[in-house]
């Protein structure tokens, strides 16, 4: 049962603590969304595979023909459109091709940037949770609010906010244009076609006549005069 002072999670934590391929994933998220942490990751992670676990049972009973699966597949469609997760007309064939992207772009934080109100998603994450932000002209501070399609052209900023001020220095500049987040696919690079070098030409070798074989010189004996023993005694 628990505690009923403490709630339990709402969502999904990865099954292991340590995949290199899953940190890095997550870290590009984090960036690119402006996130707070991995927890809001999990989160949007969870929320889509509720919405695909739905819809696999959903495909299941089709085949069987039991009439409660158009009503219910009708009402995770028409939600999902709502929310403009899905384009219109879907079928649950597109619910299955959704990524964790398709959800985190629908948070308040997210569509707050794309519609120029900050000038980075971190920024708009600031500006959500001091309350500058409104939503039909009510005051929403929860930058994981997910937006609906109706209420994505009523965001503005609060009317007593002093970033309604156009001079103010925290406020984009007027031809500020929000670069939109696109998921980054990594190029090939063209791999260089190897050029063949022309055989260089050989020479023929040249035949060098060798020098006659120096003739060692005769060392000359000197010949010294005898000396007579008579001679070497008078010495």
């Amino acid at each position: 049962m628990g505690k009923p002072k403490f709630s339990r999670k709402r969502y999904e934590t990865p099954s292991h603590p340590w995949q290199a391929d899953r940190i890095q994933a997550e870290n590009e998220l984090i960036q690119k969304y402006g996130l707070k942490n991995k927890r809001e990751i999990w989160k949007a992670e969870t929320a889509l595979k509720r919405y695909r676990g739905q819809a696999r049972e959903l495909l299941a009973k089709i085949r069987v023909g039991d009439p409660q699966t158009k009503k219910e597949s009708d009402q995770l469609l028409t939600r999902l459109t709502r929310l403009n997760i899905l384009p219109p007309n879907p079928t649950l064939d597109d619910v299955l091709a959704l990524n964790t992207e398709s959800v985190l772009a629908r948070r308040l934080q997210t569509v707050t940037y794309l519609k120029g109100l900050a000038s980075t998603p971190t920024q708009a994450r600031q500006l959500i949770s001091h309350g500058h932000i409104a939503i039909n002209g009510r005051k929403v501070t929860v930058p994981s609010y997910m937006v609906t399609k109706e209420e994505e052209g009523n965001i503005t900023y609060l009317v007593s906010s002093p970033m309604n001020d156009t001079t103010h220095p925290a406020r984009p500049k007027p031809d500020f244009k929000s670069a939109p987040i696109k998921k980054e696919v990594p190029v090939e690079k063209p791999k260089e076609q190897k050029t063949e070098k022309p055989a260089e030409k050989t020479q023929p070798e040249q035949v060098v006549d060798k020098p006659d074989e120096i003739k060692e010189e005769k060392t000359v004996v000197e010949n010294k005069p005898e000396v007579k023993e008579g001679e070497k005694q008078n010495e």
